[in-house]
């Protein structure tokens, strides 16, 4: 029978990222268990982490009051960070608008690349330098 410390823990190994095979080994249950008692909690997969960090952050901002700010001031350090994208961290949750990624040019073969190279000389030796100016029309 699920008890309150299995669901707390359940949610826990969750917002840790763990598998459910993990999470049911580490409960004692087979798999069909777990999905049978722990149905509600597995269903908040993607936000676990998300209710773990706001349950740490009220509990460092209750000790604030206490004096203890110091805890408090690192998680709002470490939540600026991630609101910027300066962690490594995945936020599963958040469902990041698809940004657009700039089209790729052609592969181009070997003879498109021979032709390309052709109608750019090498500045460097005479006859390139030559060629140069032919193309943009000086030396008619």
């Amino acid at each position: 029978m699920p008890t309150i410390e299995n669901r707390n823990r359940v949610n826990m190994l969750l917002a840790m990222g763990w598998s459910n095979e993990r999470i049911a080994a580490s409960l004692r249950v087979t798999l069909p268990t777990l999905r049978k008692h722990y149905f509600s909690e597995l269903k908040y997969r993607a936000v676990a982490r998300d209710r773990l960090d706001a349950t740490l952050l009220m509990k460092a901002f209750e000790g604030v009051d206490k004096g203890r700010i110091g805890p408090f001031l690192k998680l709002v350090e470490r939540n600026d960070l991630m609101n910027f994208g300066q962690t490594s961290r995945p936020r599963a949750a958040e469902a990041a608008p698809a940004e657009a990624k700039p089209e790729k040019a052609p592969k181009l073969g070997k003879k498109e690349e021979a032709l390309l190279a052709a109608h750019q000389p090498n500045a460097g030796t005479p006859m390139g330098e030559l060629m140069m100016r032919r193309q943009q029309g000086l030396d008619s």
